[in-house]
């Protein structure tokens, strides 16, 4: 069994080499038994292949005795929230089937436990891809709704327990995301936004119902077939698209993000790329107007700026290594506000301690 896709932070390989509907089921069977979660929500992005894994890790998880929350197409904080605002109601843990934007043709898995803790190679994965391997037989599982036929299993017997609840409400998460902006505040703006064909759209449009500002939404149909490009707008050849918009309708800066929109992407009104260790800063100095005196947690590749950016707005700027399992973990035991890496990754105390790539331009 070829197990590459196991990565430190998380799983992700090429399809159906590395990861395919077998191997799904495995990790969810593993994961249910190893976690012990109670109920598990599930969410996936735009990737074709995406609705078939994700059936197949929630058949796992149903036959690793967890029940299973189907949250739909979704982007990564999606299933972050999710799992940490239903914990009271017996959610303890969450799984996003995505590969973030890696290129056409990989796919992967985000785990988390109860309360959004992340789960990595030494604080579960590397346990779940164990016990993945020495399950039995996988099933034939039942056909997915989401395809015409379903996978054939490896010959054992049928799955027979079913207990997926389907619910895309995102009401409550929107509500959250509204939450962080003082309303009084706001004055006319024209936006571009760009969720360049991957999950940040539908969500993207909720939010744009409910603010007062002009949106001019370009590539903000989901299609897994990412006709203008994987989503990736660290890559300088997938910017133009978001730069030119702004500068043709005159927007007060744009927005860009990656496939499951964990991370955003910020252009100024001359449609120029805004670094990653500006937004630290900024974001920041916002935070801290909110809690004087609060810390902040940085990268080793955020120094100089940030450091004095904290500083001058009153806060305390302490150092993690680099990686959202570091930086979440220093977080909590510094009850940080906020934290922030150059790679675009912005986390938030209020959020859990996990990153979104709604907060920061919001």
């Amino acid at each position: 069994m070829n197990l590459a896709c196991f990565k430190a932070y998380d799983i992700r390989g090429r399809v159906p080499d590395e990861l395919n509907e077998e191997l799904a089921w495995r990790i969810g069977r593993a994961y249910a038994e190893e976690i012990q979660p109670g109920a598990v929500i599930v969410g996936y992005d735009v990737r074709l292949e995406s609705p078939l894994l994700a059936h197949a890790l929630m058949r796992g998880l149903n036959d690793g005795g967890a029940s299973v929350i189907d949250i739909g197409l979704c982007g990564t904080e999606e299933v972050y929230f999710q799992t940490f605002h239903r914990e009271a109601q017996g959610v303890g843990g969450g799984i996003m089937v995505t590969a973030s934007h890696n290129p056409k043709g990989y796919n992967g898995m985000k785990l988390v436990r109860q309360g959004s803790r992340p789960i990595s190679g030494d604080t579960g994965l590397f346990a779940i891809r164990d016990r993945a391997v020495l399950l039995p037989a996988p099933p034939v599982l039942a056909p997915s709704p989401l395809a015409g036929e379903g996978w054939g299993g490896g010959g054992g017997t049928p799955s027979q327990r079913t207990d997926i609840t389907a619910d895309t409400d995102k009401s409550a998460y929107i509500q959250h995301l509204l939450g962080y902006i003082d309303h009084a505040a706001l004055k006319p703006l024209k936006i571009v936004a760009d969720p360049g064909n991957g999950a940040a759209g539908p969500t993207a449009h909720l939010l744009a119902a409910r603010l007062p500002f002009e949106f001019i939404f370009i590539n903000d149909a989901p299609d897994g077939h990412f006709p203008n490009g994987v989503p990736n707008p660290l890559l300088p050849e997938m910017r133009s698209a978001t730069a030119n918009a702004v500068i043709e309708h005159g927007a007060d800066f744009g927005i860009a993000w990656d496939g499951d929109f964990d991370r955003c992407f910020l252009f100024d009104h001359t449609g120029r790329f805004i670094e990653g260790y500006y937004l630290v800063g900024l974001l920041a100095e916002v935070m801290l107007a909110k809690e004087p005196g609060g810390k902040i947690i940085h990268d080793p590749r955020l120094t100089w700026n940030t450091i004095d950016q904290v500083q001058q707005a009153g806060g305390i700027p302490v150092q993690s290594k680099t990686g959202h399992a570091f930086i979440k973990e220093r977080m909590r035991l510094e009850d940080a506000i906020y934290g922030g890496e150059m790679s675009a990754h912005h986390y938030f105390r209020d959020f859990a301690y996990c990153d979104s790539g709604m907060i920061p331009w919001l």
